[in-house]
């Protein structure tokens, strides 16, 4: 699935980014502990992780001792853990897959009560960053399922099947973009992936309430951590330092502001950097006058990202031609009051379990239509992520929290993808009814260098074969098309 990566990468030696800031991610890279080498109780950071070696299932006095067991099922049996609230199991080689079933039953710590059994969606190696990017490459990654939300929990229970017939190997090459495996790739059933570990995320206290409508949230600079005052500044032209959320405004003039350096972080050209990423920005606007509304967006202050667990500096890509719209897959057992808590969840499983930089997507949207941002580095610059293998480059990611496979998505959620994009793509001077080029990456449905076609409001699956965002999220994707080019003036 991701052919260009090693497929053998040692987690206890793990490496970490020092990632200096330009436009596009730099290759090198520094040491740093392994995340799943550290006890339980990983760090004093907010929040925590708990990471549990799976174990083979079934054993009996005909299968103890049977090599094989362990890659046909493994799991856990019901224990009590300390209380988490999210779910997910990573393994050693980031670019082994999954082929299988991975199920959960987690005990509610307010009533004693075990749910019933529920799926974890296993998603190898849709999300992340492309290949050959620094990120890419990095010795932190990880293969891992996409997160669950259960909500609190002290008890947990998990079995891993791996699935019979299931494709051991992919053929060189697609056919009109599609993968050809070959037909004896289905032979075989593929064995679990080595390293199989159970995470359960503790997101941490909430943050402070975000101020009344009409107020202004600021927070002097010296209060805030060096870390805190570097991704708060590259906002500070829509929002003061330390800003829970950035207000909507009819007409947006962040594209002629100038970027606010800060003294925060050692990198002093993090502030050069940003400058430079924003003027394609300015350029775009200039000609191209379709700019939607500006919405409101809650900051990663406002849903208490912890800024120190990210690796520091930001990097940019050149441009933003395309968004590909994504459903988290954690489920939809949430509360729009608990979103803080599942952002802080997935934003700690991505970065220490599953060894990304930071937060995969560059938005997230929740049901009640509230707009969060993701990756540090500035709402309305060309931030590269982390969310659709192949092709980061010269796009966003947004994330609908919740799984749409067979639910459909509110109509709020719907809106405010269309009212995001119809602001951030204007900001680039991009049509979101048009279609854009893209340059692959490298992933399962287009070879590395291939240039591709997208609508320039994809969903995730047209860009890699898996079932993200969700069929009935992925039908709405017109409407959000439609909706946002009216919200641009067109």
């Amino acid at each position: 699935m991701r052919a260009s990566l090693a497929s053998s990468i040692a987690v206890a030696c793990a490496a970490a980014l020092a990632l200096p800031v330009t436009l596009v991610a730099p290759a090198t890279a520094t040491a740093r502990p392994a995340a799943n080498a550290l006890p339980p109780a990983q760090d004093e950071l907010p929040g925590s992780t708990q990471s549990l070696p799976l174990r083979p299932l079934g054993a009996s006095v005909r299968s103890f001792g049977d090599p094989g067991a362990a890659a046909r099922e493994q799991g856990l049996g019901r224990r009590d853990v300390r209380p988490f609230s999210l779910v997910g199991v990573v393994w050693d080689d980031p670019a082994a897959e999954l082929h299988g079933t991975v199920q959960v039953r987690t005990r509610a710590t307010a009533d004693g009560v075990w749910s019933a059994w529920q799926d974890v969606e296993t998603h190898n190696e849709e999300h992340g960053a492309d290949p050959e990017s620094a990120e890419g490459a990095a010795g932190t990654l990880r293969g891992s399922t996409a997160p669950l939300w259960v909500g609190d929990s002290d008890g947990v229970e998990i079995r891993v099947r791996a699935e019979e017939g299931a494709p051991v190997g992919t053929a060189e090459g697609t056919t009109e973009g599609a993968a050809e495996r070959a037909p004896e790739a289905r032979t075989a059933t593929a064995p679990l992936p080595a390293g199989l570990r159970l995470e359960l995320v503790d997101p941490g206290e909430e943050p402070a309430a975000a101020p009344a409508p009409g107020t202004r949230a600021m927070a002097p600079p010296a209060v805030l951590t060096a870390a805190e005052a570097a991704a708060s500044g590259v906002n500070s032209r829509p929002a003061p330092y330390g800003a829970t959320v950035i207000p909507a405004a009819p007409r947006d003039d962040t594209v002629a502001a100038p970027v606010h350096e800060t003294a925060a972080e050692p990198a002093a050209g993090e502030a050069a950097a940003a400058q430079t990423a924003a003027a394609p920005v300015r350029e775009a606007a200039a000609k191209k006058p379709y700019i939607g509304p500006r919405p409101r967006i809650i900051t990663r202050k406002g849903w208490g990202a912890d800024e120190k667990i990210r690796e520091k500096g930001f990097v940019y890509t050149k441009t933003i031609k395309a968004a590909f719209v994504h459903h988290s897959a954690t489920g939809n057992n949430y509360t729009c009051g608990q979103v803080p808590s599942v952002l802080r969840g997935i934003y700690r499983y991505h970065v220490k379990s599953s060894g990304w930089r930071d937060f995969g997507y560059n938005f997230a949207v929740d049901k009640c239509g509230n707009i969060y941002e993701g990756r540090a580095g500035g709402v309305a610059k060309p931030v590269l992520g982390a969310h659709t293998l192949g092709f980061n480059t010269n796009s966003m990611g947004v994330a609908v929290l919740g799984t749409f496979t067979s639910s459909t998505p509110p109509a709020a959620a719907v809106t405010a993808v269309a009212r995001l994009t119809a602001w951030k793509l204007g900001l680039h001077g991009i049509d979101p009814k048009g279609t854009q080029t893209l340059v692959s990456g490298g992933g399962n449905l287009y070879k590395k260098g291939r240039k591709v076609r997208f609508h320039t409001i994809a969903g995730h699956r047209d860009g890699f074969a898996t079932e993200c965002p969700g069929g009935r999220l992925y039908n709405k994707l017109g409407t959000a098309r439609a909706s946002s080019a009216k919200y641009q003036g067109r």
